[in-house]
């Protein structure tokens, strides 16, 4: 469940001895860097090439989302309108164009043959450079607001969703990606046409190559189709405000309770988000239709598989730029037994300031390394990679790197961790469907500082 943010290339490394080398094998694919280049606008090319992929996928990143809106769904609503007017250009040269729209950025790429890369930036660029056209508006509404209500029979989503809005009340954060019926109704090419002008700038862009790219080729590329692309004026951000709270949608017709609990958590790519991620693993996720799902490592899966607890449940860490959320969604047919699934869980989160073992945060430092590394199986991965890095910290972290500050972890590191982050700490809390054995709130957040057998440094210092 680690976020692809923090997903990086993978060094695949030589090593075997001669004789174990098979005859007419393919060369190993020596460790590949990613190489960046800002032009005098601040337009930043970022490119990882690997001229055995077979295709390419170049694409710009923009330090922009829902977060940034002045009415909410712009965002959404001006990647749609984007996307569909280079949809058949794009078809004609048999890429796949996709794009997508996040709290805090939003993004465009193609994925094409080498041979195609020059035509593709070409599209990006006067896809990104003209205003959305007024006639398209109803069409795009309407699209829009057909993903709205398709978003809403996602029980996943909406119990996000109220996760946010509840979590960060009055904040921009809080508000649904997508935009609501109301608001999308108020949109007006005035609006759409100031988020473009605001947001869409060279310094709060970067054009990422990754796979069968060159980079000397993309950044001539770039200052060719984006060089005269003016830059903007930074935003101030103000960190949003959590707020400790729940939202109980219940509906007793439904024959799954689906909930999610989370804390405040770190921002991304900070000293704590690796702190945080390696918490998630130690979790963990189970699922009941997994063939091992009664033999996981995570103490808490081993409980709610002997208990019949729940039908699933998956641990999350989400970074920002300035705050996150980290906590656990779950999924259950056994109504009647919640509140026993909600002791279990807030008892593991207990534990992870108290009585986390060694052997528990190695095993966990391993699965986040693996989860990360492995996960950039296509250019469209890494080029996602490249760009939700350099947008949120400057730089695109190495490997090594990676690797170097999640082996430096400690015991020690996770128990301070649980102390910032979950002991006597804020919580917020969603419930859908046949919820009425959920937890009182208050007894729920009472038990973020229980002692479930073992005493905390903190109740230590308070006591002596």
């Amino acid at each position: 469940m680690a976020s692809r943010l923090l997903s990086n290339s993978f060094s695949v490394k030589t090593g075997l001895k001669k004789q174990l080398t098979r005859s007419l094998a393919t060369a190993a694919t020596p460790s590949i860097a990613t190489r960046t280049t800002v032009l005098s606008n601040g337009l930043t090319i970022a490119t990882e090439e690997n001229h055995n992929a077979g295709a390419a996928t170049v694409g710009v990143w923009i330090d922009a989302g829902s977060r940034g809106e002045s009415v909410n769904g712009t965002a959404q609503f001006v990647e749609n309108a984007t996307l569909k007017s280079q949809a058949s250009a794009f078809e004609k040269l048999g890429g796949r164009w996709t794009a997508r729209t996040t709290r805090e950025q939003t993004f465009f790429s193609a994925k094409t043959l080498a041979a195609n890369t020059a035509d593709s930036v070409a599209l990006l660029a006067n896809a990104l450079q003209r205003p959305v056209d007024a006639s398209s508006f109803g069409d795009v509404r309407a699209s829009v607001a057909s993903h709205i209500v398709k978003q809403e029979s996602n029980y996943e989503n909406v119990v996000f969703d109220h996760l946010y809005a509840t979590a960060f009340q009055g904040e921009s954060m809080g508000r649904p990606v997508a935009g609501i019926p109301a608001t999308l109704q108020q949109l007006t090419a005035e609006h759409v046409a100031a988020y473009q002008k605001d947001n869409f700038v060279a310094d709060r862009m970067v054009l990422v190559g990754a796979g069968d790219v060159s980079h000397d080729a993309l950044v001539a590329l770039a200052e060719k189709h984006f060089g005269s692309v003016g830059a903007g004026v930074a935003p101030v951000l103000k960190k949003p405000v959590f707020t400790g709270s729940e939202i109980r949608l219940r509906d007793d017709v439904l024959p799954q309770a689906r909930i999610a609990i989370a804390v405040e958590g770190a921002p991304a790519l900070s000293a704590d988000y690796f702190h945080l991620l390696v918490m998630q693993a130690i979790i963990g996720s189970w699922d009941r239709s997994l063939g091992a799902a009664a033999h996981l490592s995570s103490r808490l899966s081993t409980t709610v598989n002997e208990h019949h607890l729940a039908n699933s449940f998956a641990s999350f860490t989400k970074g920002y730029k300035d705050t996150g959320l980290w906590g656990i969604y779950l999924e259950t047919e056994n109504k009647e037994q919640i509140d026993d699934a909600v002791h279990f869980i807030q008892k593991e989160w207990v534990r992870l300031s108290t009585t986390v073992t060694a052997s528990e945060v190695e095993r966990a430092k391993q699965q986040v390394k693996a989860s990360l590394l492995l996960s950039l199986d296509s250019t469209c991965a890494v080029a996602q990679d490249i760009g939700a890095q350099i947008l949120t910290s400057g730089k695109r972290l190495t490997a090594d790197e990676l690797k170097q500050t999640i082996n430096k972890i400690t015991v020690g590191d996770i128990t301070r961790a649980g102390e910032k982050y979950l002991w006597d700490q804020e919580v917020a809390v969603v419930g859908h469907g046949p919820i009425e054995c959920l937890t009182d709130y208050n007894r729920l957040r009472g038990n973020m500082a229980y002692n479930s057998g073992a005493v905390s440094q903190k109740t230590l210092d308070w006591v002596f």
